[in-house]
C-alpha cells in the first residue's frame, strides 16, 4: 500500500483514490487526481497540510462551485473541506468553519435572527472560498462582516484581525499571502426572522429569474472591470449570447455565465473565455479578468 495514502489516513482524513474532479465541480469538468483527501476536522486539515507542504503538490477545494479544472489527470493531492462545517455563536460573534456552505450559514443566521448576509442566499460555495475571493452580490460583500480569520500557513494556525486583512472587489489579501482559511469570525446585526426570510427569498427569486441555475456552470465567469461596466450586457451586445464551442455555451439566460450542455471539455470553456476576452477588448478596449479559479498543469 502506498505510504502517502497511509500517512494521509493517519492525519485524520478519509481518502478517495483516482477520483474524478468532474464529480466535485459544479460545472462537471475536471480530470482525475491520485488522492482526494477529506479532512474530518480543522486539526486533521492542519496535519495533512503539514504532511504535504514541503514536497507534495496539493490544492484546497471547497465545494468546487467557482472552479474550472483541466481534463487531464492532475499530479497533486486535493484537500476538500466540505466536512469542516461547524457554526457557533459566542458573545454575539459567529464563528464558521471554512467548508460550511454559504446557504447553510444564511439559514443558521435566519434562525438566530441575525441579518445582513441575505444577499448571499443562493450563492453556491463555501464560506472559506467566499471570504478568500470576497464574494458578493446585489451591493453586498461578505468581507464587510468579517471580524477575524483563522489561517493556516507554514504548518501553523493563527488568527488575523480585520485590521490585518484587506478586501477588494472579488479579492482579498489572502490570495497574496498564500494562506489557507480554516475558520472565520463574523458579526451581524439583529433583525427579525421573518424579515430576514423575506429578503432571502427575494434575492433567491432574482437569481432564479436571471441566472442559469438549472445547468452546470462555475458561476459568473468574469470580474467587473469597473463599477459602470456590466460584463453580461457587454457580451450580449456583441451577439455572443448562446454562442457555443463544443458543448460549452455562453448562457442564453445570462451572458456572464458559461454553461455545460453535456460533456463540455476544459478546452471548450477556455476557448469561449478567450473569444469573449478578444471581442470585448476589440469593441470596448477593456481587458477582462476571470473570476473563476482555473487549475491546469497542476497549478492554480
Amino acid at each position: 500500500m502506498d505510504k502517502l495514502f497511509v500517512d494521509i489516513l493517519k492525519s485524520g482524513c478519509d481518502v478517495k483514490t483516482s477520483e474524478k474532479l468532474s464529480c466535485h465541480t459544479s460545472i462537471k469538468i475536471g480530470g482525475k487526481v491520485k488522492y482526494l483527501a477529506l479532512p474530518n476536522d480543522v486539526l486533521s486539515l492542519e496535519k495533512v497540510v503539514r504532511l504535504l507542504r514541503n514536497n507534495i503538490p496539493f490544492q484546497i477545494m471547497g465545494l468546487g462551485t467557482n472552479l474550472l479544472v483541466q481534463d487531464e489527470d492532475l499530479e497533486m493531492v486535493v484537500l476538500k473541506t466540505e466536512r469542516l462545517n461547524q457554526i457557533e455563536i459566542k458573545r454575539g460573534k459567529v464563528t464558521v468553519e471554512c467548508g460550511t456552505p454559504l446557504k447553510r450559514l444564511c439559514l443558521f443566521l435566519m434562525e438566530a435572527e441575525l441579518g445582513g448576509l441575505e444577499f448571499a442566499y443562493g450563492i453556491p460555495g463555501s464560506v472559506g472560498g467566499a471570504v478568500y475571493m470576497n464574494a458578493g452580490a446585489y451591493g453586498g460583500e461578505i468581507g464587510e462582516f468579517v471580524e477575524a480569520v483563522e489561517v493556516l500557513k507554514d504548518g501553523k494556525r493563527y488568527w488575523l484581525s480585520k485590521n490585518e486583512i484587506s478586501f477588494g472587489y472579488r479579492d482579498s489579501s489572502f490570495k497574496k499571502e498564500k494562506v489557507i482559511i480554516t475558520r472565520v469570525m463574523m458579526r451581524f446585526r439583529k433583525d427579525k426572522k421573518e424579515e430576514i426570510r423575506r429578503k432571502m427569498m427575494n434575492f433567491l427569486k432574482r437569481r432564479l429569474e436571471k441566472q442559469p441555475l438549472d445547468l452546470p456552470s462555475a458561476g459568473s465567469v468574469f470580474k467587473r472591470p469597473r463599477p459602470d461596466f456590466y460584463v453580461g450586457s457587454a457580451i450580449e451586445s456583441l451577439g455572443l449570447k448562446g454562442y457555443k464551442i463544443g458543448n460549452a455555451q455562453i448562457s442564453e439566460k445570462h451572458a456572464g455565465f458559461i454553461v455545460n450542455l453535456g460533456d463540455a471539455t476544459f478546452n471548450d470553456v477556455m476557448r469561449l473565455i478567450e473569444v469573449v476576452k478578444k471581442k470585448v477588448k476589440e469593441k470596448y478596449g477593456v481587458d477582462l479578468e476571470t473570476e473563476v479559479e482555473i487549475w491546469w498543469n497542476g497549478k492554480r
